[in-house]
């Protein structure tokens, strides 16, 4: 068995190699990238801002295709807000605070940037390696889950990172394929019964990535600590100072890099791109909140068929509370998700907690064949 294992971990490895390298040529330079570049910039030159606009777009210009380049910098009537962020350096230093908050992310293509790594490949390099890094972490899941299949874990393996959302996300400069792999690790944590404080180390790293991801890390710390409280009847403390220290830690980012807010997101998002924060106050009424929800949530029926048919297959096939609770946690995070950033058209944002939703699937019809047991976390 293992010489099988031996030969199915090598036949990934070949095609994942081949699918990085694909995913490489169909690289995109989107208009995400000037905003991570001027982070990193600003960085190095806190106090030329002008330098730091001015050598975004040069660099990223030194590689891009046009085509995407054009797309960068807008030059379609409609796209004012790009052409103001490539030539107006006040506009372009007022939208950086949406990407520092990201301080794990871009900490990450700042060292390959000094690794000597070009600028825009700094940003695209960390999705195509996450992205290689995530089909082993699913392989090696898999493999967790059906020790005897080896034929099933490469089939899957192989169907997952084939997936439009995978491949999208591993060929643009975002860091959601970076932050997919640790939700990976996660469930491997959760599969192999790490520790709570080794649990919440990666909750840490989790929410230093993406501090937007508080609501995925509070809501299972949360979780955890009614669980054992049900359970036991004892409060744990322990997860009180946990939830205390990355509320801390996300509040100190926010403030740090003067983050707009979550109304200012919503806003240029999905009602007015502002080319200048500063000068255009947001007005975002309770009634223009529940219009934008209305049009996205028709357009979420798909993923919500999705998420209903796993959810319910998880709740037939199982009645392990533990189970079900992590898997609630994970379909919650969805429409907390799209609660606060509807945006039903791209899937990328919701696909980190939708992937693991399929995950708990295949754990509890792997409890068919074998006698993986999911432990509770103490």
């Amino acid at each position: 068995m293992k010489l099988k294992w031996g030969i199915s971990f090598l036949f990934v490895l070949s095609i994942l190699t081949c699918l990085t390298i694909w995913n490489y040529k169909n690289r995109v330079y989107d208009w995400d990238m000037p905003g991570y570049l001027g982070c990193m910039y600003t960085s190095e030159f806190p106090d030329s801002p002008d330098k730091v606009r001015i050598i975004t777009y040069e660099e990223i210009k030194k590689e891009a295709p046009a085509e995407h380049y054009a797309d960068v910098i807008g030059v379609k009537p409609w796209d004012i807000p790009r052409q103001y962020f490539t030539k107006n350096t006040q506009s372009f230093t007022e939208q950086l605070p949406y990407f520092q908050i990201k301080v794990g992310y871009i900490l990450v293509i700042t060292l390959f940037y000094k690794l000597g790594v070009s600028p825009p490949m700094s940003v695209l390099g960390v999705s195509l390696i996450s992205y290689f890094i995530s089909g082993l972490l699913f392989f090696y899941i898999l493999k967790l889950l059906f020790p005897k299949k080896y034929w099933l874990a490469v089939l899957l393996t192989v169907a997952a990172m084939l997936l439009p959302p995978m491949t999208y996300m591993a060929t643009v400069s975002t860091p959601d394929m970076f932050i997919f792999q640790f939700i990976l690790i996660f469930i491997i944590g959760l599969i192999k019964n790490w520790s709570k404080w080794g649990m919440f180390v990666l909750l840490f790293i989790i929410t230093f990535i993406r501090p937007d991801y508080i609501t995925f890390t509070l809501t299972y710390i949360m979780a955890v600590f009614l669980f054992y409280y049900f359970k036991e009847k004892k409060i744990d403390i322990s997860y009180v100072v946990q939830g205390s220290i990355l509320l801390v830690m996300y509040l100190a980012i926010i403030k740090f890099y003067h983050y707009p807010g979550w109304k200012d997101v919503f806003y240029d998002t999905f009602i007015d791109r502002r080319p200048i924060i500063s000068t255009h106050p947001v007005k975002l009424s309770l009634m223009d909140y529940l219009e934008i929800i209305y049009i996205k949530i028709i357009y979420f029926k798909k993923v919500t068929l999705s998420v209903s048919i796993m959810i319910g297959v998880i709740f037939w096939k199982s009645k392990d509370v533990w189970v079900r609770m992590i898997a609630v946690l994970f379909l919650v995070n969805v429409y907390i998700k799209f609660f606060f950033f509807p945006q039903s058209a791209a899937l990328r944002f919701f696909f980190p907690f939708i992937f693991p939703l399929f995950i708990m699937m295949l754990y509890v019809l792997s409890r068919k064949y074998n006698d993986l047991k999911l432990e509770k976390i103490v």
